[in-house]
């Protein structure tokens, strides 16, 4: 599997871990198959030996219809299968606890806190702090936990990215959020696995993992190339439309070609998003 994924620009396996979210399900998966051997190997082995044993021409191969119990074979055939499920929920239940998107991860610095909404059919990454907000593309610096905090202006939406790892939904109304760190720089894949239309297969993102220099300096350029992300602008990304349409609309040649940038973000964008289900919610609509 790993030979086809040599030749993609992007990284999109967590086989291939940026973090250690990704590295620990890594550890897990190979756990699991590990103890699953223990099941699917003698059948694999046995299945054509008995097959072979037993064929129709081996007149050396004992028949006895009369047989109908053994203790050793009945202990064995439950004894294994108790013993590799409990091992394995002791694995899930142990390693789960430590996957929690909800825990914070260690960093030498405070995390770095990106507001993600989902939208048809795009994301839209707004910086907070620094003040900007992206589709397309979204950069973190490497070695610094980040806290993306999740929600949907449309229908439910699945976000991941499989080189960081835990794939977390986002609801329109709801907050949810999920802690990943990139330990080292590269260019991830990101995206929605939750069908939701006619452009889903297109709502896809580049992650930018950058040594910390480089994300300032990239935070730079967009708050150079972005264009006022007022109501209207808003309004017009949040319709139904890819990428390339909203950037037809909204687009500088300023921007990279798979990306829009914006400046002059409002400080409570997020939260009105968010805010606005819950009104309709608490109206009864």
């Amino acid at each position: 599997m790993a030979l086809p994924l040599g030749g993609c620009s992007l990284t999109s396996s967590f086989l291939d871990p940026y973090g250690p979210v990704a590295a620990l399900q890594r550890t897990l998966f190979f756990h699991v198959i590990g103890w699953m051997m223990i099941v699917l190997v003698p059948v694999f082995v046995l299945v054509p030996l008995f097959a072979w044993r037993y064929r129709r021409g081996n007149t050396a191969a004992v028949y006895r219809p009369d047989w109908q119990f053994s203790w050793p074979l009945e202990i064995l055939v439950w004894g294994v299968p108790i013993v590799v499920v409990t091992v394995l929920s002791a694995l899930a239940i142990a390693k789960e606890l430590r996957l929690d998107p909800y825990a914070p991860l260690q960093s030498s610095r405070p995390p770095l806190e990106i507001q993600v909404v989902g939208l048809d059919w795009k994301w839209l990454f707004i910086y907070p702090a620094q003040g900007i907000a992206t589709v397309g593309v979204a950069a973190v610096p490497s070695d610094r936990a980040v806290r993306f905090r999740l929600t949907s202006d449309t229908v439910m939406q699945s976000f991941f990215i499989p080189s960081l790892g835990s794939q977390l939904y986002a609801m329109a109304g709801m907050v949810t959020d999920l802690n990943l760190r990139a330990d080292r720089i590269g260019r991830l894949r990101g995206l929605n696995t939750q069908f939701n239309g006619a452009g889903f297969q297109e709502q896809g993102f580049t992650l930018a993992a950058m040594r910390p220099p480089d994300f300032d300096v990239w935070v730079q350029s967009v708050r150079a190339a972005g264009k006022l992300l007022d109501d209207a602008a808003y309004r017009r990304l949040s319709q139904q439309s890819t990428l390339t349409q909203a950037r037809a609309a909204l687009g500088s040649d300023a921007m990279p070609p798979d990306a829009l940038y914006f400046a002059g973000v409002p400080p409570n964008l997020f939260d009105a998003i968010v805010g606005k289900y819950r009104h309709m919610a608490g109206t009864g609509h």
